[in-house]
């Protein structure tokens, strides 16, 4: 009875020691990453009490740095590639009918946003508990919501597509003191009020000159530029645009749009293997930005509302709404799809890069070697966010 009984607890613990390692084995990514946001944390500040230099504080962040670095490199091949191999792949009717689904949930996601941040706003006032600080405008570069709408415009075409890897269209505008314009035209007259201040010995009385002069009147010019960064809906457009035509080619095109799927397939690949340098990155980008703040109390204290207002927003948004959504859509457990995408959603909220999120959609080879973690009953929803996810990139790249 008793070789019995432990025999049955030995099988007991040896199908919870196999189901462990199937789970560790299945999601061993994700309970890195998970582990590495926390490590991260403490390690942070921990170090603070070892009042480390800058210079130690940039070599420590070496890891994370060349994390950043390998996410950023991967952006062009990747948004490149898949736009132009998914679009030519599919005809005119299917492309068409994706982007206006794209721009339908675009808009509809971005105004629901919008809604649940004035809601925030309004109940929590992040505004309220910050302290007033009087900062200097004049460095500042003056920017009106003309011109930044015009630069959103510009930069869908882009002058020089090997520039806009690298740089963005900005409209720089710099304050300019009027002057006037003919003999005719004379400076305003200076106006001195001088008036004494008598000592309260009555024996002197000190003189004081104010200048009532009005101030000379300032214009704003505002002169083409550009601002370092990837110019990701320029690309996005142009990408998209080659892959439609490419897809109307037909037979002729077909070398052009097999390099373009043998580029994603390398790409995911290499995003594979990197994937596994993520949790550790993680935890030196995260511990070295703990680092960098200089009183991390005045900076709770400034932002705690902020951070409060921003978390909650999110929780609403991403937990409720969109889950909501996604089920009135598709009839089918939301629960079940985010488990799926739970890793990319974790890398992206630690990395801070919707780069993270975009590398775990490609083809259907990719998505089983890049997306282990994923069901096979998500690969398909996946594999259609090849050709939409690019062109939400400019949204998130901007906000980085």
């Amino acid at each position: 009875m008793e070789w019995c009984q432990q025999a049955g607890l030995s099988m007991v613990l040896g199908a919870f020691l196999a189901r462990g390692r199937a789970v560790c084995r299945h999601n061993g990514l994700l309970i890195l990453s998970v582990l590495s946001v926390i490590v991260g944390c403490l390690l942070g500040f921990f170090l603070r009490t070892q009042r480390l230099s800058p210079q130690e504080i940039s070599y420590f962040q070496f890891p994370g740095e060349l994390l950043m670095r390998m996410l950023k490199m991967l952006i062009l091949p990747l948004v490149v590639s898949s736009l132009m191999s998914g679009l030519a792949s599919l005809d005119a009717k299917t492309s068409s009918r994706l982007g206006i689904l794209t721009v339908a949930y675009y808009l509809w996601t971005t105004f629901l946003a919008v809604v649940v941040g004035i809601i925030m706003v309004s109940i929590i006032h992040p505004g309220g508990a910050a302290q007033k600080e009087t900062t200097e405008q004049s460095g500042k570069p003056v920017m009106s919501s003309a011109d930044a709408l015009l630069d959103l415009v510009r930069n869908m075409f882009p002058a020089n597509l090997v520039e806009a890897t690298f740089k963005q269209y900005r409209t720089k505008t710099t304050p300019v003191i009027k002057s006037p314009k003919g003999a005719a035209e004379e400076a305003p007259p200076r106006g001195i009020v001088i008036y004494g201040v008598q000592e309260d010995n009555g024996s002197r009385v000190q003189n004081f000159a104010l200048d009532l002069t009005p101030p000379p009147e300032i214009v704003y010019k505002s002169e083409p530029g550009t601002s370092d960064g990837m110019n990701v809906l320029g690309i996005v457009i142009f990408s998209a645009t080659m892959g439609i035509m490419l897809g109307r080619m037909g037979d002729s095109g077909t070398p052009l749009v097999s390099f373009c799927q043998c580029l994603n397939e390398s790409v995911m690949k290499i995003v594979a293997v990197a994937g596994w340098y993520f949790p550790f990155g993680i935890v030196f980008l995260i511990a070295g930005k703990i680092l960098e703040m200089d009183d991390p109390k005045a900076v709770g204290k400034k932002l705690g509302f902020y951070a409060v207002t921003v978390v909650c927003g999110l929780v609403v948004h991403g937990l409720l709404i969109l889950p909501l959504l996604y089920f009135l859509i598709t009839r089918k457990n939301p629960i079940v799809f985010i488990r799926g995408v739970l890793q990319a959603l974790l890398i992206a909220l630690a990395a801070s890069s919707s780069v993270c999120w975009r590398t775990t959609t490609s083809t259907d080879a990719s998505l089983a070697l890049c997306c282990p973690w994923a069901p096979p009953s998500t690969w398909t929803a996946l594999r259609s966010t090849r050709l939409w996810l690019p062109s939400l990139l400019p949204r998130s790249t901007t906000t980085s």
